[in-house]
């Protein structure tokens, strides 16, 4: 199982869906080489420099972190079930208090409207919260979302870099 980084007070926690294969492998968040999270994390200004897998405990000391709805690792997130994302929102949500992360940045907004039950969730700011966190949703960074080109998901990072 791949361990969250993760600390009480953090400005961002983000969420993926679940760890890839590559990532439990590696035991480092986003490490397949065609995911696009941590060049899309430096290009909006969340990280002075395009931070590698391996670098990840430094988003710590940005204020920031990382978690996934689901802990299971898998080749694809459509290998999922509804009921392990259900269950990994409601975890989620306990994580989210226990942590009190300002804000808690779900990656996909086809695992968040799966797993909290939000059919018209749209990418942005949310007006729910989960566990007293404020909500934003990105887009899924994983190089298999051909609908949201690097640009474009660095533009959706830095909106929610604008708001914190």
């Amino acid at each position: 199982m791949i361990v969250d980084v993760i600390k009480p007070g953090l400005e961002v926690l983000f969420c993926g869906i679940n760890p890839g294969l590559v990532s439990e492998a590696t035991g480092h968040h986003f490490a397949r080489p065609g995911n696009r999270f941590w060049p899309a994390l430096h290009l909006s200004g969340f990280t002075p420099s395009q931070f590698a897998p391996a670098e990840q405990e430094k988003l710590l000391e940005l204020g920031l972190g990382i978690t996934n709805v689901v802990a299971r690792p898998s080749a694809r997130a459509d290998e999922l079930t509804i009921d392990e994302m259900r269950q990994g929102a409601i975890e989620l949500a306990e994580k989210v208090e226990r942590y009190s992360p300002k804000v808690l940045a779900v990656l996909g907004v086809t695992v968040y409207r799966a797993a909290f039950g939000r059919k018209k969730a749209q990418v942005g700011a949310q007006e729910d919260t989960v566990g007293g966190a404020r909500l934003w949703i990105l887009p899924n960074p994983s190089g298999l979302n051909a609908h949201w080109q690097l640009p474009a998901l660095a533009e959706e990072f830095g909106r929610l870099k604008a708001s914190v």
